[in-house]
């Protein structure tokens, strides 16, 4: 969950790993550090909090340097202070960045302990920098060094090494954490993230796991896990410089949130001919995994995990075939029945998180084909999995996910038409839905002019503690949804129940100071829903309603903001757009970090 940076160049690269570790600290800002090679050997800065701690350090004192690491930490092991900050090092002799978690760093301290190694930090990378002092008594090369310890270490990480007797050089490897190699002119570079290096270069290179690289200013050598020496396809860039960037908006969140129409028709570019699906871009197997797909399992976690409680309403109403949809975190530590036929679908924004790939790796030999709906073309998930569907949403700096989730939406469509076709979506259907689909992006734009509404509404909820969330089919988990963003970024406490369970419990709660959010859209279920309201009302509970029809009406108590007219199966996109931005007036009617929430971090990408 953590930002690494690095760079080795024939020019200072202290600035260049600075603004690095700015454009990463949505992975994390609990404290930052950067280490480079000087004329004084290595030397170091760190800070606790956020990148401008550091940035203001090195404006005092700077460090001059054609060699270096950065990170920026999101604690996993010890508190967040100066002594845990990264990077570590063994005396003065190199020092390490890392991103993950070594599970047994605990047996392998007390091991280097007894060999009269001395830890200044409570962390498990500490542990690296020492087994690599060891290591190189032994051997002359940093990377033979880095090869022969990974074997040693158990969990997930991405290393960034510098030594002190070579400084034209960085190592780096990875297992499990994200990392890529920049590749420039007369200059390279490491990052968790492409967004951390482009402004040196759009050229980029993805390691496998168990690989090894050297990088000098000149060149790039990577072995693979057996030691062979290995070459990896160098890629470009798909997303301008400008993604990176706020532009007019004053948060990343609600620039993402107004990219949405734009991200959503780019989700389907390429994928729809007419009115029909082109199933290709699932991958050249889809056709032939598709034709035996008798179930379906969803594994995800957070905001992907609510894209697949929708998608289970999609697939079974239009395929006609079970899907079970789990938390990634639960679904990998329990023993689990896998049914014949199963397509593993896993679902996330970054491609890196930790517990869907655990989940996926245990069950991989044990289902028929293994599915990914992501945003990111180089990420573990993608190059794990046997079908892929990118999102195209762009990188999405804020931490609470907004246009991930409705891209993530618009993919599971694909994919429920994709297996619907091998049985009960007939094609009139399916040109329904296709001609739905093309309509969203205009609809959402619609919802988005709904913003200077949402935001007076908010106004009634900046000193409310508690909201209770409702919806009813597939508007409960765009209810969920909902909740959990305002929670995420606004620290209000929120709950979301399926309306119709109100009388078993949550009614207790609802009083005049409890405002109440319910999604009601024109549909079969919108009389039930409407009962359940009045059953609020009648507890004295302020109702906020986003409304697909005149039938639910303003009175005192009862706000409404009536929605565009969108087709039933786009219900779930559409009434996501409203409840983001009233999640987004009310944090910054708060005053909270918008962009960058307390104790949260974008990629979840250790337990």
């Amino acid at each position: 969950m953590c930002g690494i940076v690095g760079a080795v160049a024939s020019r200072p690269v202290q600035e260049i790993l600075l603004e690095g570790l700015r454009r990463l600290e949505y992975r994390g800002y609990d404290s930052a550090g950067v280490a480079l090679q000087t004329e004084k050997g290595i030397q170091r800065c760190r800070r606790t909090g956020k990148v401008q701690a550091l940035a203001d350090a090195l404006h005092d004192q700077p460090l001059q340097g054609k060699t270096g690491i950065a990170h920026t930490r999101w604690a996993t092991h010890g508190v967040p202070n100066e002594a845990n900050a990264h990077p570590h090092m063994s005396a003065d002799q190199l020092a390490v960045v890392h991103n993950g978690i070594i599970e047994n760093f605990e047996e392998l301290k007390q091991e280097l302990q007894a060999q009269g190694y001395e830890f200044s930090s409570d962390t498990d990378t500490e542990v690296i920098a020492h087994l690599l002092a060891r290591e190189l008594n032994k051997v002359s090369s940093l990377h033979t060094a880095v090869a022969n310890i990974i074997g040693q270490l158990e969990g997930a990480y991405a290393l960034g090494v510098i030594e002190k007797s070579d400084p034209s050089q960085l190592v780096t490897a990875r297992k499990g954490s994200p990392l890529v190699i920049g590749v420039g002119m007369g200059e390279n570079f490491i990052a968790s993230d492409q967004l951390a290096l482009l402004q040196v270069t759009d050229r980029f290179m993805f390691l496998e796991d168990g690989d090894v690289a050297t990088l000098t200013a000149e060149q790039i050598i990577v072995t693979d896990i057996n030691g062979a020496k290995a070459e990896r396809k160098v890629s470009q860039f798909e997303h301008g410089v400008s993604a990176a960037d706020k532009g007019e908006y004053k948060h990343f969140m609600l620039k993402e949130i107004y990219e949405q129409p734009e991200v959503i028709s780019a989700c389907l570019e390429g994928r729809i001919s007419g009115d029909k699906l082109l199933e290709q871009c699932f991958g050249a197997r889809a056709a032939s995994i598709f034709d035996q797909v008798k179930q379906v399992q969803i594994i995800a976690c957070g905001t992907s995990f609510h894209a697949g409680l929708i998608a289970k309403y999609w697939i079974e109403e239009l395929v006609g075939i079970p899907c079970m949809v789990e938390v990634a975190s639960e679904y990998r530590y329990r023993t689990v029945v896998i049914p014949q036929g199963t397509l593993f679908l896993t679902i996330s924004q970054s491609g890196e998180t930790a517990d869907t790939l655990a989940a996926l790796r245990e069950v991989q030999s044990r289902v028929l084909a293994s599915l990914v709906i992501c945003n990111v073309p180089g990420s573990s998930l993608v190059r794990e999995s046997d079908l892929a569907l990118m999102t195209n949403a762009g990188p999405e700096i804020g931490v609470a996910s907004t246009k991930a989730f409705t891209t993530q939406l618009t993919a599971l469509m694909l994919t429920t038409i994709a297996l619907g076709r091998r049985h009960n979506l007939d094609a009139q259907t399916e040109a329904t839905i296709i001609s739905a689909l093309r309509k969203l992006p205009q609809q959402v734009e619609q919802a988005l002019a709904m913003d200077a509404d949402i935001e007076q509404m908010a106004g009634a909820f900046a000193e409310k503690h508690h909201t209770l969330f409702l919806g009813r089919g597939t508007l409960y988990p765009v209810a969920k949804e909902g909740a959990l963003k305002l929670k995420e970024i606004s620290y209000i406490h929120a709950e979301c129940y399926p309306a119709g369970e109100l009388k078993h419990g949550p009614l207790a709660l609802v009083d005049k100071d409890m405002p109440v959010v319910a999604v009601a859209p024109q549909n079969d279920m919108l009389d039930k829903l409407k009962a359940n309201l009045q059953e609020v009302r009648a507890r004295g509970g302020e109702l906020f309603v986003f409304a697909g029809s005149d039938r639910v009406q303003a009175e005192e108590g009862t706000y409404v903001l009536t929605m565009p007219e969108c087709e039933e199966i786009m219900q779930p996109v559409l009434y996501t757009i409203p409840l983001q931005l009233l999640s987004y007036h009310v944090a910054v009617l708060k005053g909270t970090d918008v962009d960058q929430p307390r104790n949260l971090a974008k990629s979840v990408t250790v337990e």
